[in-house]
């Protein structure tokens, strides 16, 4: 199986594509596996001639668990999950990459470019914040016990299927099978809500990252959705008038999730911002963008 082995953390992730395309790293949004990137979008990225990886974030999955079924709190930060992308890096010996989140992987997305700015060449932020502000979070705050809470496979096989319909619109509708599917082999693959909570707890803790963005300057996508009634778009306007290259764009009819439906939009966007990063990067080093 492909773990890190910089360290004594343990990443699992899965690499596509050809060795020495520009590599695009995809990070899940909270509580997420990395079977939130379906197969089927990374096969569009690859055939944009991009390299893309995958990956469970800490805590999820196959990844290093932080705590046992009791611990809500792992002791890390945002700043410590965002290095979990750079240990891929090093681990597939590559310099520097492309790195896309969505939700609290955006944020991770944000760090990674705030605290090592060598390493990214390229952002894709979609549907994310820059901080707490509560101009931008639409939801309480989370309950770390409630969110720890265990349930039975068909219970949340049931509740993934529900929340692709509420969150469906008549522009958009969110794949309700696949919905379900995901979140059975979700359970099987490592089912661990309290991971999730350990997850919230370092996002209690995240810094403000608003100002520190401006210092940031590689071309970046910034995307989110007009209805999403989880995190405000708003946040959207703040981050990319405060990146020093930035396209955005706000869909009317989507939410929190990435529909199919934006798909072509989503790649063509990424693969647009990867050829401007790649225009503006560095010339490559031996072994740079080849890995293993």
């Amino acid at each position: 199986m492909p773990y890190t082995d910089t360290d004594d953390v343990r990443i699992y992730y899965e690499v596509f594509g050809r060795p020495g395309d520009p590599l695009v790293v995809l990070i899940s949004g909270g509580g997420a596996q990395l079977l939130s990137w379906r197969p089927e979008l990374i096969g569009l990225l690859v055939a944009e001639g991009l390299r893309v990886v995958r990956f469970d974030n800490r805590d999820t999955g196959l990844s290093h668990r932080f705590g046992g079924t009791e611990d809500l709190d792992g002791g890390y930060g945002l700043g410590d999950m965002g290095d979990d992308v750079v240990r891929i890096l090093d681990d597939l010996g590559i310099e520097a990459a492309h790195v896309v989140g969505h939700s609290m992987g955006g944020m991770m997305a944000q760090m990674v470019a705030i605290e090592h700015p060598e390493r990214v060449r390229g952002l894709g932020l979609i549907s994310t914040i820059p901080g707490q502000d509560p101009r931008y979070v639409l939801h309480e705050r989370a309950d770390l016990g409630a969110v720890s809470q265990r349930h039975p496979r068909e219970l949340l096989v049931a509740g993934a299927g529900e929340y692709a319909r509420s969150a469906s619109s008549a522009r958009y509708p969110i794949d309700v099978e696949w919905m379900r599917r995901a979140a059975g082999e979700a359970y099987d693959r490592g089912y661990a809500p309290e991971g999730f909570a350990r997850q919230w707890s370092a996002l209690f803790r995240a810094p403000e990252r608003l100002e520190l963005l401006r210092a940031v300057t590689v071309p970046a996508l910034v995307l989110h959705g007009r209805d999403d009634d989880a995190l405000h778009w708003s946040a959207s306007v703040d981050i990319a008038a405060a990146l020093q290259c930035a396209e955005l764009q706000v869909h009317p009819g989507m939410g929190h999730l990435i529909p199919d439906g934006l798909w072509p939009v989503l790649v063509d966007g990424i693969a647009r911002t990867v050829r401007h990063g790649e225009e503006l990067a560095p010339s490559s080093r031996p072994g740079d963008g080849a890995g293993r």
